[in-house]
């Protein structure tokens, strides 16, 4: 049984709820579990999984983001279900948050692009996540930048401390880049007050995080396990 599970994303500065992400999980017999991969899912399940969770959304928020690698981005199953749960949805609005994976490699940029084009056109919104992290460097997502509307940097993704010069540095620099090409800049990761206070420090108005709320299951049916 897969079933998504919602985590807030904030204004911190604003003290205002923006939209809310959705973040797949499996039922095991250790409880709900995120898969190894979100390739691992077949597209059937994500397609059907998510037209059902965005029907029973009806929450007064800008948005809804849900993550897709490129190869589910290719998915024509999956497509179909995207653009039925942004009709779902309005007037909330679709983020699709681009996410790399291990197998994506085949999938150049170029090929991606008809396929961002279509969604935007439809009124939804590209995310590139991650950015940072393995093949997600600059030099690899600076082609999508045109097509994006946001730039996440996901501290869980890395072992250092975000107290550390280093790792603010990094957050510091795709900080810059969003507000260069005019894109919302997402902080992901926030755990404690100490990293709110850096994030306070910094100037990033948009977070996410433990700190803020934890994911919490979408029911789709009553039987559901908590």
């Amino acid at each position: 049984m897969y079933r998504y599970f919602i985590q807030p994303q904030l204004d911190k500065i604003n003290n205002s709820l923006i939209g809310y992400e959705l973040l797949m999980k499996k039922y095991t017999t250790d409880g709900w579990r995120p898969p190894q991969h979100f390739s691992d899912i077949p597209a059937k399940i994500i397609a059907e999984t998510l037209v059902a969770t965005t029907k029973q959304l009806a929450l007064k928020i800008g948005s809804v983001s849900v993550n897709l690698n490129r190869t589910q981005l290719m998915d024509s199953q999956i497509d179909e279900a995207i653009i039925r749960s942004q009709m779902q949805l309005r007037p909330v609005k679709l983020v699709v948050e681009l996410t790399e994976e291990p197998g994506d490699e085949h999938w150049r940029t170029e090929q991606l692009l008809p396929m961002i084009e279509n969604f935007t056109i439809r009124g939804m919104e590209v995310s590139l996540d991650d950015v940072g992290t393995g093949e997600n460097q600059l030099a690899h997502i600076e082609p999508l930048i045109p097509y994006a509307t946001e730039i996440k940097f996901a501290l869980q993704d890395f072992t250092t401390s975000f107290q550390m010069s280093a790792m603010q540095q990094k957050v510091i620099f795709w900080r810059d880049l969003a507000a260069k090409h005019n894109l919302r800049f997402i902080l992901e990761g926030i755990e404690d007050a100490t990293d709110d206070a850096t994030a306070n420090q910094l100037k990033i108005n948009l977070r996410q995080g433990y700190y803020y709320g934890k994911p919490h299951l979408l029911k789709l049916q009553p039987d559901d396990p908590d």
